[in-house]
């Protein structure tokens, strides 16, 4: 019955992309554009709590010492009409964004998807595309923090299936989605789907996710206070059949120059030991980043402090502790 609904809901999906577009829909056209784009990064990080080895139960920039993060290489062509994404990843960061991959030890596709444009509105896509849902994302440099949420790290990564995005005007838009489940990339081995819906006013997404016994939601948006203070925010809530999580974070962003801004994350999460493996878990985490940017290089120092409600780090002498501090110093290079 799963299966038969999961057929329904995308026959109904592409019946209604279709009936949209005229039979006499031109041939495409040039302009045929290729672009090659991508990041390298690499940071230091020290623990102030001597056990070099604890890190905060997030993903990405958790190693200790001079530590490398990924390079980033994304193929895109496009045409008038249609085009594909071709986004490739290798090292640690890039093992983490894609750790359900099937692809033996060292995976490498971040993405992989082709679109078709009906008209200037509506955009089909089918492949693997990274998450929707939340404030952040998988590169490092379209994150303002080096180091991810907790709401970030454990909502999805990826998604593989189709979808179907609606541009209604300026202000509105809308997304309707059929995937895997969630960061299972390569293929469905259980014949049970997720169903995803975004809705886009102003700037501001309320995303949806639900299938097999879960459901997400999530808020992610922002305001520009001035014009050189802007406020994000994101606020999500994950139900499974056992355990769940939910948080707020906000990020506070100043421009003090044309080469510096500094922002500030502050994360309130809670946990039904999903993360933490122990029920009733509160954390709190602190994050402060500076961002000096010339030309394409990027340089980020950071401050980070998490504040559990249980002693979910390790300190001195390995012993248990509630609180983890943190510095880190990253360089990330786009092209």
């Amino acid at each position: 019955m799963k299966f038969l609904k999961s057929k329904l809901l995308l026959t109904g999906l592409l019946c209604a992309t279709f009936s949209g577009v005229s039979a006499q829909d031109e041939a495409e056209e040039t302009p045929k554009t290729f672009e090659l784009s991508g990041t390298v990064d690499t940071y230091f990080r020290y623990n102030f709590n001597e056990d070099q080895g604890q890190a905060p139960a997030t993903s990405f920039a958790n190693l200790p010492g001079f530590s490398l993060g990924m390079a980033n290489l994304i193929a895109a062509y496009e045409t008038e009409k249609s085009g594909f994404v071709a986004d490739l990843v290798f090292g640690p960061r890039g093992n983490e964004a894609v750790f359900n991959s099937t692809d033996g030890s060292n995976p490498i596709v971040n993405q992989l998807y082709v679109f078709y444009k009906f008209g200037e509105k509506t955009v089909l896509t089918l492949g693997n595309f990274n998450t929707f849902l939340g404030y952040e994302v998988i590169s490092p440099a379209a994150n303002f923090n080096y180091s991810t949420s907790y709401m970030f790290s454990y909502g999805p990564f990826s998604h593989t299936g189709i979808k179907l995005d609606y541009t209604i005007n300026d202000n509105w838009s809308y997304m309707v989605g059929l995937f895997n489940p969630t960061d299972l990339t390569e293929f469905n081995p259980s014949d049970e789907y997720m169903f995803g819906a975004q809705l886009g006013f102003y700037g501001q997404y309320i995303n949806f996710l639900s299938g097999m016994g879960q459901t997400q939601i999530d808020f992610t948006g922002g305001i520009d206070l001035s014009e050189s203070f802007y406020l994000g925010v994101n606020a999500t809530n994950y139900s499974g059949e056992d355990t769940g999580f939910s948080g707020v974070a906000l990020y506070p962003q100043y421009t003090m120059s044309s080469t510096f801004a500094l922002g500030l994350r502050f994360e309130a999460f809670y946990d039904d030991s999903t993360v933490f493996e122990q029920p009733d878990v509160d954390n709190t985490s602190i994050t402060l980043t500076g961002s000096y940017t010339n030309g394409n290089f990027t340089f980020k120092p950071e401050l980070r402090l998490d504040q559990a409600s249980a002693s979910i780090f390790t300190g001195a002498n390995f012993l248990p502790e509630k609180q983890l501090a943190s510095f880190i110093v990253a360089a990330i290079y786009s092209f």
